[in-house]
């Protein structure tokens, strides 16, 4: 392999000849060995539309001139294109800030862009990855602002799926809804309601994650582009720090807004902490619902058996024709590492020390998992369960006449006690509560078929 010789303040290393980056990314390559996994493709794209800007900013602004702007800005439309990405190979969790991530994005952008010029790969007297490239910015105002950029990106990913379960869910509102069935309380009976009456709730909930994205994604949309390094703008241009964020909103289509106060956009990082605690709530109602699921369709034979989900796959190597609620499960599972990473997330927020949080890439790392097994849970929700799921009509209507509960609807008529020995009569003797209340005397029975007709129990409801 042949190999070029590249410096910095560490001393001399060999670069293969060919890569792009340089030595700054190679030292952050062999210090941290991490997670394995490389940066997410939309946190490389957002690192090339930061530096995209900035090229754009800094000519604007006399601090580049025009063969050193069009040859980063091309180098940085060609990561956008989806080229060199496998040049970067910092871990997604590092030390420092995020240092090595900036410098990747860095040094790829100034070597693609010496080649632009005719140059050879680490002649930076033609374009520097400081000098240049990084020209009137920090690691921690690009890092924390391709974080949120990132965000934004993905959250909006995971918001059309939610919206795609909305839609979903509100089918199956419709198609149940003249399905009645017992309501449970603390797994008790209750009294009776519409089936489409549950899948209605499903969906309002859904809607208010929604909303709530909205409000994450507005909460992400700020960014302290222009802070440099502690947020009081060293070494930058005001005419620079007035435009860049401005700039950055057009090239990257994203309504983003420059921080109020830069210093504290740099040092406090409580923005993450409460999207966190929104992907945290919106998979909390996910799992709660897939519970709902789980039990309604449990059985075939011994559970309740009111709904069927689709069978997906075999739920035993060693019980044959076992079918298990698999998506359902795998929601709840997506719960558990969502609630793990907002704990991580938090501790990482509050371990800021004076002007910068120096964990911004674990931060990244938890919330971008978030959201991507957001995203991935609700899809496969949605295309494997919640469209093809059936109602077991007759099991829903069985349970409910042979149901305690419905003895709620005769109370204001006997009263609560009376109602409360028929109750108990019922269930000792094994009767339903129409025959306890017709044998006891009590109304007529036409009365008595009256109070207890089902339908009329949910009748003020409607779609």
């Amino acid at each position: 392999m042949n190999y070029r010789i590249e410096r910095d303040s560490i001393g001399e290393r060999e670069i293969p000849a060919d890569a792009y980056y340089g030595v700054q990314s190679l030292r952050g390559h062999e210090n941290f060995h991490i997670t394995g996994r490389p940066l997410p493709t939309e946190y490389i794209e957002s690192l090339a539309e930061i530096k995209l800007a900035c090229a754009l900013t800094n000519y604007e602004c006399g601090e580049l001139n025009k063969n050193e702007y069009e040859a980063i800005a091309q180098a940085c439309r060609e990561i956008l294109e989806g080229k060199f990405h496998d040049q970067f190979i910092c871990d997604a969790v590092q030390g420092s800030a995020g240092t090595t991530i900036n410098m990747n994005a860095n040094e790829v952008i100034a070597n693609r862009a010496i080649e632009i010029l005719g140059g050879r790969k680490g002649d930076y007297s033609i374009i520097h990855p400081n000098d240049h490239v990084n020209r009137s910015q920090s690691t921690n105002d690009v890092v924390p602002s391709a974080g949120k950029m990132t965000a934004i990106k993905m959250l909006k990913k995971a918001q059309e799926q939610l919206r795609r379960l909305e839609h979903a869910l509100g089918q199956k509102e419709r198609e149940f809804w003249d399905i009645i069935k017992m309501g449970r309380t603390e797994m008790q009976d209750a009294v009776p309601i519409r089936l489409g009456q549950e899948f209605g709730a499903y969906k309002a909930a859904v809607s208010r994650d929604i909303g709530r994205f909205d409000i994450a994604i507005a909460e992400m949309s700020h960014v302290n582009m222009g802070g440099t390094a502690i947020g009081t703008s060293i070494n930058a241009k005001p005419e620079y720090v007035e435009r860049i964020v401005p700039n950055l909103a057009r090239v990257s289509g994203l309504d983003l807004k420059q921080c109020e106060n830069l210093v504290d956009g740099t040092q406090n990082l409580d923005c993450f902490a409460f999207v966190s605690s929104i992907l945290k709530t919106c998979i909390v109602s996910l799992a709660k619902m897939s519970h709902d699921l789980m039990l309604m369709s449990s059985g075939p034979r011994t559970g309740f058996g009111e709904i069927h989900l689709p069978s997906k796959q075999n739920g035993s190597s060693i019980m044959p024709g076992k079918v298990n609620p698999v998506v359902p499960e795998v929601i709840t599972q997506i719960s558990y590492l969502v609630i793990g990473n907002d704990t991580t997330i938090l501790m990482a927020v509050e371990g800021g020390q004076l002007e910068l949080n120096a964990y911004e890439p674990v931060i990244f790392y938890k919330l971008f998992e978030s959201i991507r097994a957001i995203t991935g849970g609700v899809e496969t929700l949605v295309d494997n369960c919640i469209l093809d799921i059936e109602a077991n009509e007759e099991r829903c209507r069985d349970l409910v006449e042979h149901s305690v509960g419905i003895i709620t609807a005769i109370t204001p008529e006997v009263g609560y006690q009376a109602a409360a020995d028929i109750a108990k009569e019922a269930i000792r003797t094994g009767k339903s509560v129409r025959e306890v209340l017709k044998s006891k005397k009590i109304m007529s029975d036409e009365e008595a078929d009256k109070l207890l007709d089902i339908g009329s129990m949910v009748a003020n409801q409607v779609m």
